[in-house]
């Protein structure tokens, strides 16, 4: 319901579509002079200006700290701290350069999408036409105030919450509040205060458009208190869902930390027990600290979803949150609003029934232009004369205007249903203007819902005609004959009503088409009188049609494991039938409509929502309800809307995806991605990538732990045998930032594996390394380790130096990483079968990697850093031959997993 500070200033609910003009005037304590200028004043003081309260831009400070909101990156903060404490300034500055090096990433990405999508948003009805002290003036609409008496015109949008007093002809577009495609046709009559929002049609509600025709009405609500602003509340209130990733990433950092502290605690115990001091044992455990926490794996992750936002970009997804470019790929259900997502957002002439026959409207070649089938055989609009006149009369009764633009799309000023008659008559090859000049007004009789029909008197060639339009049982009542091809015969009402339900069954809008050659004029415009003795031409059907390749998205998605459900706003049967055209159900599937919903409680709903894939006539309450239900069943869910009445659901899902060219600013508000060609298809695409990301996080991952196991097994096992520590701290950072850095950097770059859109969705509840992986780092771990400990006893026993032992050490661990590389690429596939030229960065990242270290080896300053020293050619030859043994280890792995694959749909 509205909401307004009555004369009192207390707020109260108050169902204003229910009471009289007179009980709205005596609430309001106004009338048709219009409220004074000191009375204005006084009430904006009041009630304060007619305005949402807009979230302001989130600061560059609110980004920045933002990008540390991660467990992970509260590890490496800790390990920071711990390092300087024990005067490591070294090290320490290490990992503070990681972590300013992933918020400056973060940043960037989050503040370029938050810029992109402030530059969407528009300002909503700036001016409004206002009857104040009994004249009309234009005040800013944020000045209006509850008691003004506001004016309405077509094309203008509805600046506040009114409670209508009179209208002509008056057509309302509302489906960014209801998700209804049609536009409503207002009264001004009282109705029961239990009717739901989309039905009162003595309401024009702020946002909404007029579409055609002219009213006015007083002001009931304004700024928070008219529906849009409470929607917009009550999406202030709720709370942003987790997505799969920060769920995920939670679950990794808690085993990280916990493999930290134990791996810690065990070196110290052991240490301890073998007589080491506890100070040096302190080191130690530091050093494993610093091998076990991946310190480069917060700004690959970062890297890896920022390039996953660059190649949605590209496909006409803008996302906002980095987190959200992988739930995509989580998704298990999509919620998709109907109006101008799955469907076109313009109503369509589709088929007409003319002459006792029906015409399929098909598409051309030539840019606005149409063809006609007949039992699929063409048709030439000449050589059909009911066809033509039918047309012609959808052009001569409407008040609407098209323009044809260059890409052969139409310009549209004017309701959407007489629209749509003028394009279809323009891409058939009836000029409307051209029409129109030929056929002047003579006189009008205008639609009003209570007639079903409108009328319009043409002068021509001497004669006067009278063409009709309306719904097609009202126009046949003023019928006496029908026009076949051949010639008019007598009427058949029963045969032309078979052919108007044959049609709405179909989920069209049909229209009925009626004239008559009048034997003389009315004396004057105002002498005409209703219809009669007229001759019936045909029907128009039209809808909103499907979008371009979205049954096709829609099949992609389900072979993809993902259930696309519709909820609308629209009548059930319209839902029904677009439901049936894109493949998402049959002729007898389940509609659940918002009555429906209203008389279930949760645990019925929640049974319910995993059969159902068509809910219609819903409100955005119902909307949330069902998304919580989906939810509450495991479901990962995304939900798509570009109206006021989706942002709550928006929010609430585990990615809202917004409009980008017709949705609301609450929308955009309240999402998570915003698609930049409002098209269903854009989704799919993004799904594909949002799967892509989260495979190479996953790579990437599976890369740097194995290596960090590696380095964890090595120090352990040098401490049971009592041998010398192989690796220093500050070679342990080299490994997991500089040398590993460049790769782990190049697997976010890897290309999607085949088969990446058949695959079933992840759980949400899988972690971001699979079962099979952390069997597979274990094993990786393990070869590692050995060789590295064969190695580092090797150098030693040969050389006596432990600098020199503790360089092979590190060395070969440097190796072990770039053949390691290629393993990771694929977590089934084998390395020899993918192409090395697919991600070129990876080659390039391995020969750096291998010269960066090479080149520390013999370059002074790092010689003092890494306490580090040249090594032989021969124990070169040793190292490369046992870290190529990686290789053969997770080949033979996965072959022996092999059957461990998801199988493909």
């Amino acid at each position: 319901m509205a909401r307004i500070a009555d004369m009192t200033g207390q707020v109260e609910p108050s169902p204003w579509h229910a009471f009289t003009r007179s009980d709205v005037e005596a609430a309001l304590r106004t009338s048709t002079y219009g409220l004074s200028r000191p009375e204005v004043a006084a009430r904006l003081a009041r009630y304060g200006p007619n305005q949402l309260e807009e979230a302001p831009p989130p600061s560059n400070l609110a980004i920045l700290l933002h990008q540390f909101r991660s467990p992970l990156i509260y590890i490496l903060l800790l390990a920071t701290v711990v390092t300087v404490v024990l005067g490591e300034y070294i090290d320490a500055g290490v990992i503070a350069a990681a972590l300013l090096l992933n918020a400056v990433i973060g940043f960037t990405q989050e503040r370029r999408a938050e810029v992109s999508v402030r530059a969407l948003m528009r300002l909503v009805a700036p001016h409004a036409r206002v009857i104040r002290e009994g004249r009309e003036w234009e005040v800013e609409s944020r000045e209006l105030v509850p008691g003004d008496l506001v004016l309405l015109e077509s094309g203008s949008r509805v600046p506040a919450d009114m409670r209508l007093v009179a209208t002509t002809a008056l057509r309302v577009d509302e489906s960014l509040l209801t998700g209804e495609s049609l536009s409503v046709t207002k009264g001004t009559g009282r109705l029961d205060a239990g009717v739901s929002l989309a039905d009162r049609t003595n309401m024009a509600y702020a946002g909404s458009i007029v579409a055609s025709g002219r009213g006015r009405g007083y002001v009931v609500a304004t700024g928070a208190d008219t529906e849009l602003g409470v929607i917009a509340a009550r999406v202030r209130g709720e709370e942003r869902a987790e997505t799969p990733l920060q769920h995920r990433m939670t679950q990794f950092a808690r085993v990280i930390g916990l493999v930290v502290g134990i791996a810690a605690a065990l070196a110290f115990s052991i240490g301890i027990v073998l007589g080491q001091s506890p100070t040096h044992m302190f080191m130690v455990a530091v050093a494993l600290a610093v091998a076990a926490v991946p310190e480069g794996l917060p700004v690959v992750f970062t890297i890896t979803l920022a390039l996953g936002v660059r190649r949605m970009a590209r496909r006409n997804a803008i996302v906002r949150r980095l987190p959200a470019v992988e739930t995509l790929g989580s998704t298990t259900t999509i919620g998709s609003d109907k109006t101008g997502t799955l469907t076109e957002n313009r109503m369509t002439v589709q088929e007409i029934w003319a002459g006792g026959r029906t015409f399929q409207v098909v598409s051309e070649e030539r840019p606005g232009r149409a063809g006609l089938l007949a039992d699929d055989e063409a048709v030439e609009l000449p050589e059909h004369r009911p066809l033509y006149l039918a047309l012609l009369t959808g052009v001569l009764t409407n008040e609407a205007d098209i323009s044809l633009l260059e890409q052969g799309d139409f310009e549209v000023r004017g309701d959407p249903t007489e629209a749509a008659l003028l394009i279809v008559a323009a891409r058939l090859g009836i000029e409307p203007e051209e029409v129109r000049a030929a056929y002047p007004i003579y006189a009008e009789i205008p639609f009003e819902p209570e007639r079903q029909y409108s009328a319009s008197i043409r002068e021509h060639d001497g004669q006067h005609f009278l063409f009709v339009k309306g719904a097609p049982e009202r126009v046949l009542t003023m019928c006496s004959r029908m026009l076949l091809e051949e010639a008019p015969v007598a009427l058949e009402p029963e045969g032309i009503h078979r052919a108007a339900q044959d049609l709405a069954s179909h989920g069209l809008r049909v229209l009925g088409m009626a004239y008559r050659v009048l034997p003389h004029p009315p004396r004057g415009p105002e002498d005409v009188t209703e219809p009669e003795g007229l001759t019936f031409l045909g029907l128009q059907g039209m809808m909103d049609p499907p979008r371009a390749g979205v049954r096709g998205a829609i099949a992609g998605c389900r072979e993809a494991g993902m259930r696309v459900v519709m909820i609308t706003g629209d009548h059930a049967v319209t839902a029904r039938a677009i439901g049936r055209e894109l493949g998402l159900a049959g002729d007898d599937a389940p509609v659940l409509t918002g009555a429906d919903l209203e008389r279930m409680d949760d645990p019925t709903l929640r049974q319910r929502v995993g059969d159902v894939v068509i809910y219609a006539r819903v409100a955005p309450e119902h909307k949330l309800r069902v998304v919580r239900a989906l939810q509450r069943r495991g479901e990962v869910v995304a939900v798509t809307g570009d109206g006021v009445n989706d942002a709550p659901a928006l929010k609430v899902a585990d990615i809202g995806v917004a409009m980008g060219k017709s949705g609301t600013d609450v929308a955009r508000e309240a999402a998570d991605m915003v698609l930049a060609d409002d098209n269903f298809v854009s989704i799919y695409a993004a799904v594909e990538e949002g799967r892509i990301t989260f495979d190479n996080i996953r790579k990437v991952t599976f890369f740097l732990i194995s290596t960090g196991a590696a380095a964890i097994l090595t120090i352990l096992t040098a401490l049971v045998l009592q041998w010398p520590l192989p690796f220093l701290p500050a070679q342990l950072l080299w490994l997991n930032l500089v040398t590993n850095g460049l790769q782990d950097l190049a697997l976010a770059f890897e290309p999607g594996e085949r088969g990446v859109l058949k695959r079933p969705p992840r759980s949400r509840e899988e972690g971001i390394i699979s079962a099979l992986l952390w069997e597979r780092t274990a094993v990786a771990g393990l070869v590692m380790a050995a060789g590295t400990l064969f190695l580092f006893w090797w150098a030693l026993d040969r050389t006596g130096s432990l600098t020199q032992a503790q360089t092979v050490a590190l060395t070969t661990m440097v190796l072990f990483q770039n053949f390691h590389a290629g393993n990771a690429r694929s977590e089934f596939t084998s390395v020899f079968r993918l192409s090395p030229v697919s991600n070129p960065f990876l080659f390039l990242s391995v020969a750096a990697a291998l010269g960066v270290h090479t080149a520390a080896l013999y370059l002074p300053p790092t010689q003092f850093v890494l306490r580090v020293e040249p090594i032989a050619l021969e124990a070169w030859a040793m190292m490369v031959a046992v870290a190529s043994t990686i290789v053969v280890a997770v080949e033979g792995h996965k072959l022996l997993r092999r059957g461990r694959r998801p199988a493909l749909r």
